[in-house]
């Protein structure tokens, strides 16, 4: 019978308590505290919506047609858009004007503001570049509306990176509890978990945008995503292959490394 050390088993049984435990904790807070993430993201939603702000009246054209109005109308648009340009520069200064106020009324969280804002994209509302060509009262609506958009964004790719996280450190967890033979061969994925761990806990104590970029930005969260994914592999390749690849893969290493280690599938 093999006798699988004690220190090797409980480290294992560590990192997979404390990650689940770390990121259920956050998952509970996105749900116990209202307006936690709004606080703890506060610099990163205020950015974010000021550069859709700016980049929605960068945007504003005439709409693209083949028909004789629609030519008519980028013919204009081209001979005044030196014109057209301080327009923008005006619509946004007013942006700016309101700004402070706008996001002190919404980060109320009694404000009627995001309850009607929230329930609109709910429903599959999309903030309308039209809030910006309107009367000049709908500015503080527009500020309101893209706020919240990325406020309800952040709130679900949040929880979508917390439950992902867990659940794989509660499958970690479980394995070494049903796979008692395979203890060194989750020991791989045991590692790749830790490291991102310690990676997102750097980032969250040093580098908060950083890490709000990696889960709210669609590529970096892909690549994170596919970093978790391959971890999953590694699980399920231990629990139903009985760790063939996983093995291969070890013991490969510890050649490449000049170790009379080896492993064999479990």
């Amino acid at each position: 019978m093999v006798v699988i050390p004690t220190l090797q088993k409980l480290s294992l049984r560590a990192i997979g308590a404390i990650g689940a435990s770390i990121f259920l904790a956050f998952f509970a807070l996105t749900y116990s505290v209202p307006g936690w993430v709004e606080s703890f993201a506060a610099n990163y939603i205020e950015s974010e919506a000021q550069e859709r702000i700016d980049n929605s009246i960068d945007s504003i054209r005439p709409p693209e047609s083949d028909s004789a109005l629609g030519r008519l109308a980028q013919s204009l648009y081209a001979k005044n858009e030196t014109e057209i340009a301080q327009l923008k520069q005006n619509l946004k200064g007013k942006v700016h004007e309101q700004w402070a106020a706008a996001l002190a009324s919404v980060r109320n969280l009694d404000c009627e503001c995001r309850e009607k804002w929230q329930d609109r994209f709910e429903s599959g509302f999309k903030t309308d570049i039209v809030l910006l060509q309107a009367a000049n009262d709908k500015i503080s609506d527009f500020i309101h509306s893209t706020y919240m958009n990325v406020a309800t964004e952040l709130k679900r790719d949040i929880r979508v990176f917390t439950a992902s996280n867990a659940a794989v450190f509660i499958l970690l967890l479980l394995a070494s509890f049903l796979k008692l033979a395979a203890i060194t061969h989750l020991f791989l994925p045991g590692v790749l978990l830790a490291i991102s761990t310690l990676v997102c806990s750097y980032f969250y104590v040093f580098e908060q945008n950083w890490l709000l970029t990696i889960i709210h930005n669609s590529y970096l969260g892909f690549a994170y995503l596919a970093w978790l994914g391959v971890v999953f592999l590694f699980l399920c390749d231990i629990i139903f292959n009985r760790g063939r690849i996983t093995t291969e893969i070890l013991n490969a290493f510890f050649n490449a490394i000049g170790s009379a280690l080896s492993v064999v599938p479990c």
